[in-house]
């Protein structure tokens, strides 16, 4: 179906398609070829494209008239250069093609060596020796319990009405890091004993050594303690690193 245009909307279409002109076809006014005619305006025109690709314009009121015009041979169209700036090389053209990419001598044709991951080293045995000792200011005054825990396994119960306790845990721990719990539990069935922070029941566990029926820390890693003020449970982790 054809549809007039307006002015403003031919002269649209003919800049739009004026550059076209080549390869999608001609263009004609009122049956009359004007490939080239720049500059112009039609009034109350109708614009048809047929299968073709040629522009029909349908313009009454205006003519159009042709002559022969013989044009010199044209070269090769090439892209214009721009003027070159006074003082200044002008730039070399760069190709459309891609450029290569320079490529790591690994990835020629050789596989790259698989990165070792880090492992983290860990001693293969325990050298030094651990020990477990108790220290009470008067026993069973804080009424508490304690349960010992290494890695997660149930070691012993410390119990506050009992003497000193002294234990070696060498053979408890596994070379490089442990996880050790401490658990105290009041055990008060009745009035409290006594409520003083004076009265305390302290847990130590760290490298040591044995002599003369004696046992002597050198290297405290853990402590731990509670006293009689306190009246609520308390748990606390540790982490153990052997040697």
């Amino acid at each position: 179906m054809n549809r007039p245009f307006s002015s403003a909307a031919l002269a649209a279409a003919l800049v739009a398609l004026s550059p076209l002109g080549a390869l999608a076809g001609s263009v004609y006014l009122n049956g009359v070829l004007i490939d080239g005619v720049t500059n112009q305006k039609f009034e109350k025109a109708t614009v048809r494209i047929d299968e073709a690709g040629n522009i029909h314009i349908d313009a009454p009121g205006y003519r159009a008239s042709t002559s022969s015009v013989t044009l010199p041979p044209t070269a090769p169209a090439q892209a214009a250069a721009p003027p070159a700036t006074p003082g200044t090389t002008p730039a070399a053209a760069q190709p459309s093609t891609p450029q290569a990419m320079a490529v790591p001598a690994a990835a020629q044709g050789t596989p790259p060596a698989a990165a070792t991951p880090a492992v983290a080293t860990t001693p293969g045995r325990i050298t030094q020796r651990y020990w477990l000792v108790t220290e009470q200011t008067v026993p069973g005054m804080t009424e508490y319990d304690i349960d010992v825990y290494v890695n997660s396994r149930w070691l012993r119960k410390l119990r506050g009405n009992e003497d000193q306790v002294v234990v070696d845990v060498t053979k408890h721990l596994q070379p490089g890091s442990n996880q050790v719990m401490l658990m105290a539990r009041k055990v008060s069935t009745g009035s409290r004993r006594s409520d003083s922070p004076k009265h305390v029941f302290r847990v130590i566990i760290g490298e040591g050594n044995e002599g003369g029926g004696n046992v002597m820390i050198d290297n405290p890693l853990i402590r731990f303690q509670t006293t009689a003020a306190e009246s609520k449970d308390v748990t606390q982790e540790f982490t153990l690193t052997t040697r």
